[in-house]
């Protein structure tokens, strides 16, 4: 079954935040009509959208349909609940709130975090200002169905919320997520059902879930839409389906910016990693044939119970980073050479496993003299390139060689933010 519920107030809004979902590689599934609902579809996602079609109904009427399509969808295994309000704070906010929260129970609290940044939708001072105006001096305080009168986001919920409302500013975000986490606590423990939260970047998204998984109590995520797939990025693991294909990462960049990403899907349960000890890469022939086979004949191992597959350098913690000067002089070799012969063991270890493994329909590379030693190794005549995954990360596919039509991303060693190699999984978990 789905493990996160999203009631939305209307369908664009439900399919808008499916969308923002499916692009980091969740599953997604809008619920038209409950009654012929395709249960194998939506049981087989990893979000179960529902849209109330409540933002211009009465407020009780849009309590009802809230509480009732909850108390329908909701399962004991559900994860995440979220409730996606307008990003310009049309509509019931607070009633739809209460009506999430007692069809939970009295054990949940509601975060809102209300701001879209990347829509230049923010939260500043308890104001809301879209592209630096005013809500209340924009077009939505003219929507002849739901106009909006105030920029105050806290004035809104506590005209339409029954329950206790409180606010968490900016300052108390710039303390940290200890902070927020025991403010969060404070207020739950004194009543409170409604936190409301200034956030205007990306990173107030991120420290705000933090806080509030960190807190251990019962939330539920309440916002526009990138403030729950933040949370969802966070307590959600994507359902993958085997059968689709296999993925091979090769991870051969130093830097610290990829060291921060390769931490992020280190606890993951569906990625198996190799670590490869570059020193016995340039050792001797012996020692550098027996890495290989190490690290291929467990990646191989490993094909009946995982589908995504990592082989990455050692180097990648700066405490085990090789010092080549050393190797120079005990093989008589410089260190351009030695690395080049790191490299191509990489590639020799990418040539094996796909050999061996066909299941494997995608590649990641990270780290220009990988992607090149790859390359050769696999006699590619060029990469057909298909988008931007995200900056300096490229998806495309092999052309020419034995592996002609493979999909692959290769991305820059200091590129992304450190979501960067957890978002190009998911982008060719969706792409093959």
């Amino acid at each position: 079954m789905a493990q996160c519920l999203i009631i939305a107030d209307d369908l664009t809004g439900a399919n808008a935040t499916g969308v923002l979902l499916h692009k980091v590689g969740y599953s997604t599934y809008t619920v038209i009509n409950p009654a012929e609902v395709d249960r194998s579809e939506a049981g087989s996602c990893d979000c179960l959208l529902y849209p109330t079609d409540s933002r211009n109904r009465k407020p009780q009427d849009a309590y009802k349909r809230v509480y009732e399509a909850t108390t329908l969808l909701k399962r004991s295994d559900t994860k995440l609940f979220s409730k996606r309000i307008d990003s310009t704070l049309r509509g019931n906010l607070g009633q739809e709130t209460d009506a999430m929260l007692d069809a939970l129970g009295s054990r949940y609290i509601a975060l809102v975090a209300p701001c879209f940044p990347s829509s230049g939708r923010i939260v500043c001072g308890g104001y809301m200002l879209v592209n630096s105006v005013p809500l209340h001096k924009t077009a939505a305080a003219t929507d002849p169905k739901n106009p909006v009168v105030t920029s105050r986001v806290e004035d809104i919920f506590r005209s339409q919320s029954k329950y206790p409302v409180a606010a968490v500013d900016l300052e108390s975000l710039r303390r940290g997520k200890e902070y927020v986490r025991k403010q969060i606590m404070s207020f739950a423990g004194n009543g409170i059902r409604t936190i409301l939260f200034d956030c205007i970047t990306d990173d107030d998204l991120e420290l705000i879930a933090d806080a509030g998984i960190a807190s251990d109590i019962p939330f539920i995520s309440v916002g526009p839409g990138p403030f729950t797939a933040t949370v969802v990025k966070k307590t959600i693991t994507p359902q993958t389906n085997k059968n689709n294909g296999s993925i091979l990462l090769v991870i051969g960049s130093v830097n610290p910016v990829t060291k921060i990403q390769v931490d992020e899907i280190l606890p993951s349960r569906d990625v198996f990693v190799s670590i490869v000890q570059p020193e016995k890469l340039v050792a001797d022939t012996g020692s550098r044939e027996a890495e290989i086979k190490r690290i291929t004949d467990a990646t191989l191992s490993a094909a009946e119970c995982f589908h995504i597959f990592a082989v990455i350098g050692a180097g990648i913690d700066p405490d085990k980073r090789i010092d080549l000067s050393v190797y120079e002089k005990k093989c008589s070799c410089s260190a351009e050479k030695l690395s080049a012969s790191i490299n191509k063991s990489f590639a020799e270890m990418v040539s094996v496993i796909l050999e061996k493994n066909p299941d494997i329909r995608a590649l990641y590379t990270s780290g220009g003299d990988i992607t090149v030693a790859v390359c050769e190794a696999l006699e590619v005549s060029g990469i057909r390139l298909h988008s931007e995954v995200l900056p300096l990360a490229a998806y495309g596919e092999l052309c020419g060689g034995k592996y002609n039509g493979l999909k692959i991303i290769t991305k820059g060693g200091m590129a992304g933010d450190k979501y960067a190699l957890k978002d190009c999984i998911a982008y060719l978990n969706t792409h093959i």
